[in-house]
């Protein structure tokens, strides 16, 4: 097997816990890189942040050899390396389906693009929102244009905020416009053919997590 291939097989093995993972430590990393600290172990970046050191240095395993025998890591390498992993080292653009009050909030929230993320476009079906934008300065577009516009405007990622009964269809339409990462904030379960990665945030799921807790601690 070719080391591109062995590459590729372990890349496939990595969870999506993991990459998920990789996210927290780069925002710890983050925190302390704007505290001045400039090495860390493992050991203390788990003690800090109430992590795993083991699973901290599992995951990074993963993408080769990161800490220093005696010194730990040090902070601005491994918090470059983390977003060269995670793909946050290039400008990745996104349009949002859905100019409702979801669709808009998204579109001007500016945590994105301090991450590296670009909302160049949203997309409607209400004739009475097209040509409108959002507080921001997003466009909105006819949702007949989005093959165009992702063309266009280069659109890497498309954020869905749509009703539920329209959800699966417009997956199948950014499908169809060459959009292959797609994040969901609609309910229910949709799906997307092989080569497509689907992510769905339900909101609800989560206020259900919350309301187990709560019923539990007061049981």
């Amino acid at each position: 097997m070719s080391r591109v291939n062995k590459r590729k097989s372990a890349l496939d093995q990595i969870s999506e816990l993991t990459t998920n993972r990789l996210s927290v430590y780069l925002r710890c990393l983050q925190d302390l890189e704007a505290a001045g600290v400039q090495t860390v172990s493992s050991h203390a970046l788990a003690e800090r942040f109430r992590l795993n050191a083991a699973q901290i240095r599992k995951d990074l395993a993963y993408f080769g050899e990161f800490g220093v025998r005696g010194v730990g890591y040090y902070v601005r390498d491994l918090r470059r390396h983390l977003r060269q992993i995670l793909g946050l080292d290039r400008q990745l653009r996104v349009g949002i389906i859905g100019a409702g009050n979801l669709g808009l909030a998204l579109a001007d929230y500016p945590g994105f693009r301090q991450e590296g993320f670009e909302i160049v476009a949203l997309f409607d079906a209400d004739h009475a929102r097209v040509g409108q934008h959002s507080r921001g300065g997003v466009p909105i577009h006819p949702i007949a244009d989005l093959r165009r516009i992702t063309r266009r405007d280069r659109v890497a990622i498309a954020v869905i905020a749509v009703p539920v009964t329209a959800a699966q269809a417009v997956v199948d339409l950014a499908v169809s416009a060459g959009i292959r990462a797609i994040l969901n904030f609609t309910p229910g379960a949709l799906s997307a053919p092989a080569g497509v990665k689907l992510k769905s945030v339900d909101f609800t799921v989560s206020l259900e997590s919350l309301s187990f807790h709560l019923a539990q601690e007061g049981g």
